[in-house]
């Protein structure tokens, strides 16, 4: 007899299969981190930027579970959260905000609230998957909350394409090899962007020493580890989000929306 761990992994494996077996035209980005305050969401909005501007037309869900903030980094004032078609009160196509940037739109959440009453039903799985059937945007970014908790988990588990936002702070890449070691036993892969690192090249050395960590502690063969590249500190990114702008927007010639556009490449070559 199953262990309800057990039935729950089931059920995400099949709401996971059942994404890959649909041949949706918005292809699903997932962006995570262990550790908190590594700029997840500020790099999650502007890559969704830099991407509008290639001319794709970009949509972005704020899945940190009760600490969303995407809406203050767009500027926006949602009429309705995700959470109002979840609940039954709004259309889906209501709980889309349109942004002041062309072609990127928000599926926005709510701070401050708790949301255990869906605890480990599946909806947010769901939720991911009627996105994805509406046919309507080129890509679906995910912005999932820090840590792994059972929120983060699923929104883990129905993503092929993941990205990790670490730093060189060794708690926070003790955090990002927790999460490789999760990866590893149902994913093929994990993509990894470093933040506040001053060269390409710290970031690499990084990924390859995890990567030799992970065979020594007897990994998934196969799984692989893709290292997107490093984007450095910057003071312009904090204020421009504490102004509610979008760095690469507001500094398009600057050397960090560079480092940027080079992640956004190299994630772009690896999406399945």
């Amino acid at each position: 007899m199953y262990s309800n761990v057990s039935l729950q992994a089931s059920k995400l494996v099949e709401l996971a299969n059942g994404v890959k077996k649909n041949s949706y035209r918005t292809k699903l980005i997932t962006i995570t981190s262990g550790k908190g305050g590594v700029g997840k969401s500020t790099i999650t909005s502007n890559l969704a930027f830099l991407l509008s501007k290639k001319g794709y037309k970009v949509a972005v869900l704020d899945a940190d579970i009760g600490l969303a903030n995407l809406q203050v980094l767009f500027d926006v004032k949602p009429r309705n959260s995700f959470f109002d078609y979840i609940e039954g009160k709004s259309r889906l196509e209501d709980t889309i905000t349109k942004t002041s940037y062309e072609n990127i739109y928000l599926f926005a959440g709510i701070s401050s609230f708790e949301y255990s009453s869906f605890k480990n039903s599946f909806v947010f799985s769901n939720f991911i998957k009627d996105i994805l059937a509406l046919d309507s945007f080129d890509f679906l970014l995910v912005d999932t909350g820090a840590g792994l908790n059972d929120y983060v988990k699923e929104f883990l588990a129905i993503s092929d394409n993941i990205v990790a936002i670490t730093s060189t702070d060794p708690s926070a890449l003790t955090d990002v090899y927790a999460l490789i070691k999760m990866l590893s036993l149902n994913k093929s892969k994990l993509m990894l962007c470093f933040n506040h690192t001053k060269s390409y090249q710290i970031g690499e050395t990084i990924s390859n020493s995890l990567i030799t960590l992970g065979k020594k502690n007897s990994l998934k063969a196969d799984f692989m580890v893709k290292y997107l590249g490093n984007i450095s500190s910057c003071t312009n990114v904090a204020t421009t989000s504490r102004l509610r702008k979008i760095f690469a927007n507001e500094f398009a010639n600057d050397e960090v929306t560079l480092q940027m556009e080079l992640v956004l490449r190299s994630l772009l070559l690896n999406i399945g």
